[in-house]
């Protein structure tokens, strides 16, 4: 049996544009946000990044809380809920 890639659903989406937008507001690049997420202890390359914002890549709950802690907000912020940012 051939193993099927997940599709990134609502959810996913919103959160791979989230974490773009709070990327950009705070004015770093992929590479450095994924420096970050790195040094958290959660490897993560720049494509990676780029793939999740793109949603092309599942953002896995790791990544998400990873991503969060990065960006100086609460996990459910990068859901799409800005008021938590």
């Amino acid at each position: 049996m051939a193993a099927h890639a997940l599709e990134i659903g609502p959810a996913g989406i919103r959160a791979a544009r989230t974490i773009e937008i709070l990327r950009t507001e705070r004015g770093l690049s992929q590479r450095q946000l994924a420096r970050h997420v790195t040094a958290l202890g959660r490897p993560m390359s720049n494509t990676m990044l780029s793939r999740i914002e793109r949603a092309q890549r599942r953002c896995d709950v790791d990544d998400l809380v990873a991503l969060a802690e990065a960006l100086h907000v609460a996990p459910p912020a990068l859901l799409g809920d800005l008021t938590l940012v």
